[in-house]
């Protein structure tokens, strides 16, 4: 058969290889599966207002493509068993047309054809239908090797340089590793910092958050300044402590991007020791600030309260409202995690934090429900009686949740009761294959 011609091929896939960052032989894979799925629409199109299309999604599994890089063209091959008798010719060749040129050729054995069409309208057609499915692989190794390096590093966090502006997001250049072709992320809106200056080549260090298909765009990374795992980073590789692991970071809340410019960027940060003589929160401080200075530098002058984590509920509630100083803090809903904490008059603004800020952050670190009561004015059994009203509400929620998920329990078992009664009365020939597999296993075991 004739090689279908592909004037330019090595130098197509050495640019293709160049401008999408992957290595020639993927290319070449992926124009080879492009050209077979242009060949199989070819043989689909002879049936058009015909017949019905005779081909299934396994018909043309034993079909490839070879490309002729010295030539620049390419051949469809078909892989054929040898028969006696041929029932489908895409699938099998007689051994008396075999023998004609391999005198020792056997009956079941494989050959490889050429089966290339020798119609000028295949090759038009195949180059037609290449483009857009070349295009579709390309993106699916793109993205399939972007995945597999970046899914397994230890760090999820890398250096980034900025390299254009596309709307209001800043596309950057990341790598995986020392030799490794930079790749380009994305760093959405939402995703940024306030006091960030996003200048070209700028370097920031950003938080890896996925790698996913964007229409029209193929594989896109996605990275991130406002999360807060980049927090975490930072603290791990400016204390030797936690490095060590005789600290321990046990929460952290962030708020990188403030509902209203009035509030700047804080974290909150909890923290725990697991040797008796260390001081977790002196550790993350470093002397005179210095190593919580250099997050706080990394991330803009963002402010970082870093507070000691406690098993006691109160004394975690308090110590998670720093700097504010509380006097006291009463559990009134310890199951529905509710509690009220008391502070001086002068203290109240202090813990609210500016437009609810400080407090919001403690109960996202906690996740307890805070109200903030001034200790002056507090009425004990006043506030008792309101509680209590919000407990049997509470309360009332969750049996009605559960009496919902009973009930849904309850008609997925009548579902599959009815199910199983059905497939008795009518079974299908999966179920019968199945039961027949299991005696003839059972009778071998005998």
């Amino acid at each position: 058969m004739a090689l279908v011609m592909l004037p330019g091929l090595s130098t197509l896939i050495d640019d293709i290889s160049e401008e999408k960052k992957l290595p020639p032989n993927v290319v070449e894979a992926a124009l080879r599966e492009a050209l077979l799925k242009g060949y199989e629409r070819y043989r689909r199109t002879l049936y058009l207002g015909i017949s019905e299309d005779p081909f299934d999604e396994e018909y043309f599994s034993n079909f490839d493509v070879g490309l002729d890089l010295d030539e620049e063209g390419f051949r469809v091959l078909a892989s054929k068993i040898i028969v006696e008798e041929v029932e489908s010719e895409d699938h099998q060749i007689a051994l008396e047309e075999v023998q004609q040129v391999a005198d020792d050729a056997q009956l079941g054995d494989t050959v490889v054809l050429d089966v290339t069409p020798e119609k000028d309208e295949f090759g038009r057609m195949a180059a037609a239908a290449t483009k857009q499915v070349l295009a579709q692989k390309l993106r699916d190794q793109q993205r399939r090797m972007i995945q597999e390096e970046f899914a397994d590093l230890e760090d999820p966090v890398l250096t980034a340089r900025v390299i254009r502006f596309e709307r209001q997001s800043v596309i950057m250049a990341v790598s995986s590793g020392l030799g490794r072709p930079e790749v380009e992320a994305e760093l959405p809106r939402r995703d940024q910092l306030p006091n960030d200056n996003y200048r070209a080549n700028a370097t920031f260090k950003v938080f890896l958050k996925e790698v996913s298909e964007i229409a029209r765009r193929g594989p896109q990374m996605f990275v991130s300044r406002s999360n807060a795992g980049l927090v975490v980073y930072l603290f791990e590789n400016e204390v030797p402590e936690i490095q060590e692991g005789s600290v321990r970071i046990v929460a952290v809340a962030r708020e990188a991007n403030p509902p209203s410019r009035a509030v700047g960027p804080r974290t909150k940060v909890a923290v725990d020791s697991v040797e008796r003589e260390v001081d977790p929160v002196g550790a993350c401080i470093g002397a005179r600030g210095s190593r919580i200075q250099q997050v706080v530098n990394e991330l803009r002058g963002e402010k970082i309260d870093v507070i000691r984590w406690s098993a006691d509920p109160a004394q975690y509630l308090a110590n998670s409202l720093s700097p504010a100083r509380v006097e006291m803090v009463r559990l009134v809903d310890p199951e529905g995690q509710h509690a009220h904490v008391l502070v001086p008059p002068d203290q109240l603004s202090l813990a609210i934090g500016r437009e609810g800020q400080n407090v919001r952050l403690a109960a996202r670190l906690t996740g307890w429900k805070i109200d903030i009561k001034n200790s002056a004015e507090y009425d004990q059994p006043s506030e008792d009686e309101k509680v209590a009203e919000l407990i049997e509400l509470r309360q009332e929620d969750e049996r009605q949740q559960a009496e919902a998920e009973a009930r849904l329990e309850a008609e997925q078992a009548t579902r599959a009761e009815e199910d199983a009664r059905l497939r008795e009365l009518y079974p299908i020939e999966e179920d019968y294959l199945e039961d027949t597999n299991g005696e003839e296993q059972s009778t071998e075991v005998r």
